[in-house]
């Protein structure tokens, strides 16, 4: 379980193939530090395990599934990735509850920038903005964010200059993928709704 509060900006420094699927290495001195064999670590939002540790890197295997449902199928090397550690008990929850288990693959539909600030719309499938609502959190390649605007199939967020700054999104250009989670406790109330009508 994680927060969507991303702690590190790490680079991918190796992609080797495993059918099928591939071995990433990222660097991140910070995450490095303590990281250690099986610890879970967000990777843009994705849920990995740690299978190797070095000095300052750390690499995951992902599998077909993985590669085919999130963005991580599309790094190359020098890639930036957002990073988070796994929740540990007694731990501030200061974002929300991110499950690392990425719905599916949006895209960067429009940028408003003003001055250092910047409103971003993402496209997303239809079944996807029926779990969110305004002011309700969704998380962005692992970032929890506060939704400002929903429409039928897209979504606005408000960025301020700190996320713009250490996160992936501040280099985002319209087009672009990322991994979207939909709050956890949405999924539930959506499940439990649809089975009031069957």
């Amino acid at each position: 379980m994680f927060t969507g509060l991303v702690e590190a900006l790490g680079n991918v420094v190796a992609i080797e193939s495993r059918p099928p699927g591939v071995r990433l290495a990222i660097r991140s001195t910070k995450i490095a530090s303590d990281a250690t064999l099986g610890d879970s670590i967000s990777v843009n939002g994705c849920c990995l395990t740690v299978v190797e540790c070095g000095e300052d890197d750390f690499s995951f295997d992902a599998g077909e599934e993985t590669l085919s449902r999130t963005n991580l199928g599309h790094l190359g090397k020098g890639s930036s990735v957002n990073l988070e550690r796994s929740l540990q008990l007694g731990d501030r929850l200061g974002g929300h509850l991110v499950t690392g288990h990425i719905d599916a693959v949006g895209h960067l539909d429009q940028r408003l920038d003003e001055e250092d600030w910047s409103t971003f719309w993402f496209r997303v499938p239809k079944l996807l903005a029926r779990q969110m609502a305004s002011k309700g959190s969704v998380a962005v390649d692992g970032i929890s964010l506060t939704l400002v605007d929903v429409e039928d199939e897209r979504f606005s967020v408000a960025l301020i200059p700190h996320t713009l700054q250490v996160t992936t999104l501040g280099k985002l250009q319209v087009g672009g993928e990322v991994n979207i989670e939909t709050d956890l406790l949405a999924k539930y109330v959506e499940r439990q709704l649809a089975g009031r009508t069957e």
